[in-house]
Parts: C-alpha cells; sequence; structure tokens
C-alpha cells in the first residue's frame, strides 16, 4: 500500500505541479507509522528528489526560468535549512499548554500539516487563472523574498514542498506564465527540500533502504503523470484533487484532536 501511494505522489507533481507532499506525510504516519516529525524528514527527501527529476522535463521543453528560481529559491533553501538545522531540534515536547491540554510536538506538526492541506485545497480548488496576454517579467523583489523565507519555513517545520504557495507567487510576483511557473516550482522545490533535509541529517534514525525505494516508485509515478498531464487537462483535474486534499485535511483534524 505504501509503494502504491509513492507511486500516485509522483502521479500528482506530473500532473499538477504540485500536491505531493500532501500525500506523503499523512501515507508515512498513518499507513506506515512513522513518527511525524521523521515523516516529515523522509518527505522532504522524496518530494524533493521526485520534484527535481520532474524539473528535467520542464527544462527540456524550455519552460523553466533559472534567474526566478535562484531569485526565489535563495531565500527558501536559506529557511528551509535553518528551520530543520536549527528550529526543529529544540522546538520543546509538549510545544505549549491550552487550558491544561499539554500540545506535544507530533500533534502540533499534524495539526498545522492538515491546516496547510485546508489552505492548499482552497488554492487547488479555485484555480489560478492566468491573464491571456503574456506580461512582461517584473521582478517585486521584497515580496519575493519574503514568500519565499515563509515557503521556506512552512517546508522546514511540516515537510511540505508548498508548491501551491509558490505557483501563484511565480505567476503574480515575477509574472511567469503558468506552465513556466510549474517547471520553475517544481525546480525550487526540489533545490530547498534536498538541502532542507541534509539538516536532518545527523539528528534522527534513517531507514535508508525503505527511503530509498518509496523514493524510486515516486519517481517512477511522476513519468506516468507526465505522460498523463498531455492527455488529462490539469484545470480540471486540479479541483477534484483539491477536495480530495480539504477532505483528507479536515480527517487528520479531527482524528488528531478527538484521539
Amino acid at each position: 500500500m505504501i509503494y502504491i501511494i509513492a507511486i500516485l505522489i509522483g502521479i500528482s507533481l506530473g500532473l499538477i505541479g504540485g500536491g505531493g507532499s500532501i500525500l506523503t506525510v499523512p501515507a508515512l504516519v498513518y499507513v506506515q507509522g512513522i513518527e511525524p516529525v521523521t515523516a516529515t524528514a523522509y518527505s522532504l527527501f522524496t518530494v524533493g528528489a521526485t520534484a527535481l527529476v520532474g524539473s528535467f522535463d520542464y527544462a527540456r521543453k524550455g519552460l523553466l526560468d533559472y534567474k526566478t528560481a535562484i531569485i526565489f529559491g535563495i531565500p527558501s533553501i536559506i529557511s528551509v535549512f535553518l528551520t530543520r538545522k536549527l528550529l526543529i531540534p529544540i522546538m520543546p515536547d509538549p510545544v505549549f499548554s491550552l487550558s491544561g491540554f499539554a500540545v506535544k510536538k507530533s500533534l502540533f506538526i499534524m495539526v498545522l500539516f492538515a491546516l496547510l492541506m485546508v489552505a492548499a485545497s482552497v488554492s487547488m480548488i479555485r484555480g489560478t487563472k492566468e491573464a491571456e496576454v503574456l506580461r512582461e517579467k517584473k521582478y517585486n523583489f521584497p515580496l519575493i523574498f519574503l514568500e519565499g523565507m515563509l515557503v521556506g519555513m512552512l517546508t522546514g517545520l511540516v515537510g511540505a514542498g508548498g508548491g501551491f504557495l509558490i505557483i501563484p507567487a511565480l505567476v503574480l510576483l515575477a509574472g511567469l506564465p503558468m506552465k513556466e511557473a510549474v517547471g520553475t516550482s517544481l525546480l525550487i522545490i526540489g533545490a530547498k527540500s534536498l538541502i532542507g533535509f541534509l539538516g536532518d541529517v545527523g539528528h534522527r534514525e534513517m531507514d535508508w533502504s525503505f527511503l530509498g525505494l518509496f523514493t524510486l516508485f515516486a519517481i517512477a509515478g511522476i513519468f506516468i503523470g507526465s505522460n498523463l498531464s498531455k492527455r488529462i487537462p490539469g484545470d480540471k483535474l486540479k479541483p477534484a484533487f483539491g477536495w480530495f486534499v480539504l477532505s483528507m485535511g479536515v480527517y487528520i483534524i479531527l482524528k488528531e484532536l478527538i484521539q
């Protein structure tokens, strides 16, 4: 089951340029029984490697803006690495207490991740409309920097690639066409996720054989997704996936808070 899910993770990245990490962390926690903090580390490696492989196809088609990737990617990479290397290890457990109820680190991460899923689902259901007239590429450097730092921190905390935040930012703040924004987003996700994962090395035990096999299945999935994307329009698939993500987010919140 976990390897079938890994293939689905790759397919989602190949079809819509995001959504992989939305499936990865819940699958690792609830199907494989991996502790949430470790699951976010595994997610960084799997989603990072898969997205990086997926970006090669976009680069081959000329749908990748390297300048934008560098401008957005540098603050994001710095933020995710520092979050995994410095913030996660010193985060107290429990994180805080509320009316006598101790919020453990695992609960905090899963609920935060579920809230991120709900936010992502809204973005997917509503969609990001691209202007019909091609705009000149103009960079809003302060906002791009702040968005990059924010996405990097969220990636570090919950192991999510943040494609649903990156793609609209690249369209609105850098003026990229949608397909170019998707390709550039995959490169950014790949780079920052893998570098963020390096912040975990040495902090926790890794099952490298499982992680390697899980990632290989996800990479196989992205090739399937890329081929399917030629037949299935992403603007129709993304809202349906968004409703699925919304239901999963609500399920995780209820499961974690009621147990």
